[in-house]
């Protein structure tokens, strides 16, 4: 607030003070009167010490900064003399840091105690939730919480030219139990065909989720490059038919699944975003350069699929309206490949697993997929970037058994 300091009492007469301007964060727009013309009533002494009350009523960096001012201005002697006058001296000024802060910042385990694991006790300063404010958090108040769908595509057709997806098993155990850990009613769907994948993805947007908090879709299959306005890639059933992962995607959007709407909906894809094969580039020393793993590596790639028939390629600027509270983490960058090993499953999988059990009870799922890319990035020879597109409004939390 802008201070304005006019009179200050002296022991038989009214002495001027010098009138400043000076920006005080400390506390909010006023003027401070020091005494008024005709108002002698009073010592010296109590006039200075009302004057003390008066400014602590403002913040405890008032008084100090009043001092300041005053020997800023060169009335270093009134500055004295409020300070021996008073009887409690008052704090020495400090510098006041003018740094943007949250104001709002809150502890989630008070909000979210009940079932993420805290109960009751106070979170250490490196396990506490913070966020800046309750309403930019996604609300998980159900039990459980949504549905996961898990599709897990293995063997397919020998026309279709897909080879068996080994170590995909291992990655679907691995996330049935995740998920069902993270209080999510897992429903699991083996080796489809594009259509039957279609009526499975269908079948759940068509549902009442209207008690429910939240929506995961997990797919691992082969994939492919597609052409596409918002979401990139395609998957493919078992009969060798990719499946955009927009048209997926738009399945649970809020025109065709109201119950979901302003809830988030989230999408996990294991599949390849295309045919080719990352080598990296030279890093530093002190960046991540893990040793290949062992066993041996398969990709879930295949050909990109141009569109039959005489149909128009989309703009590359179009655009359609964005959906809201949607998260779809792809395994791999769009058109490369994504690493799999038949005993331990696929980078991202194996990768995405370990995270959420060590992170989930404390980060947000940005947050998680962060440390997920991180990860897999410093894997093997060839390497493999993990990504996601966000249209989530708020942080996302897990609920934890």
């Amino acid at each position: 607030g802008w201070l304005g300091v006019g009179w200050l009492l002296g022991p038989c007469l009214i002495q001027p003070v010098q009138v400043c301007s000076v920006w005080v964060p400390a506390f909010p727009p006023l003027w401070v009167p020091v005494g008024r013309a005709g108002q002698s009533a009073g010592s010296r002494g109590e006039q200075a010490r009302q004057l003390v009350i008066d400014l602590e009523t403002r913040g405890k960096q008032a008084f100090p900064i009043f001092l300041s001012i005053l020997r800023d201005t060169g009335q270093g002697h009134l500055a004295d003399m409020l300070t021996e006058e008073c009887t409690c001296l008052p704090v020495p000024p400090q510098l006041v840091d003018l740094r943007p802060v949250d104001l709002w910042e809150i502890y989630l385990p008070d909000l979210l105690a009940p079932r993420v694991g805290f109960h009751g006790e106070v979170p250490t300063k490196s396990g506490c939730l913070i966020a800046t404010c309750a309403c930019q958090v996604y609300e998980l108040k159900a039990d459980p919480c949504g549905h996961c769908l898990i599709l897990n595509n293995v063997n397919f057709s020998g026309d279709s030219d897909l080879s068996t997806r080994e170590g995909s098993d291992v990655d679907c155990e691995k996330l049935e139990k995740r998920f069902k850990a993270l209080c999510f009613d897992v429903l699991t769907r083996r080796d489809l065909k594009a259509q039957e994948m279609v009526s499975e993805l269908r079948k759940l947007a068509w549902r009442d989720h209207s008690t429910l908090d939240c929506c995961v879709v997990v797919i691992l299959s082969h994939g492919c490059q597609t052409s596409h306005i918002q979401f990139p890639g395609g998957i493919y059933g078992t009969d060798g038919k990719p499946i955009p992962i927009e048209k997926i995607v738009n399945y649970f959007n809020g025109s065709n699944c109201p119950s979901l709407r302003g809830k988030p909906k989230l999408f996990f894809i294991q599949a390849c975003g295309g045919e080719q094969k990352d080598r990296g580039f030279v890093v530093d020393c002190d960046s991540p350069s893990d040793k290949a793993p062992g066993g041996s590596l398969e990709s879930d790639a295949s050909p990109f699929q141009t569109p039959s028939g005489n149909v128009d390629e989309p703009d590359a600027v179009a655009s359609l309206p964005t959906p809201s509270d949607i998260l779809v983490s792809y395994s791999t960058f769009p058109g490369f490949v994504s690493w799999r090993e038949a005993s331990s499953g696929s980078w991202y999988v194996e990768t995405l697993d370990s995270v959420l059990e060590q992170y989930a009870h404390s980060e947000d799922l940005l947050n998680m997929l962060v440390r997920v890319a991180n990860a897999v990035s410093a894997k093997g020879r060839y390497k493999q970037m993990p990504g996601c597109f966000n249209f989530l409004r708020k942080k996302f939390f897990f609920i934890c058994k």
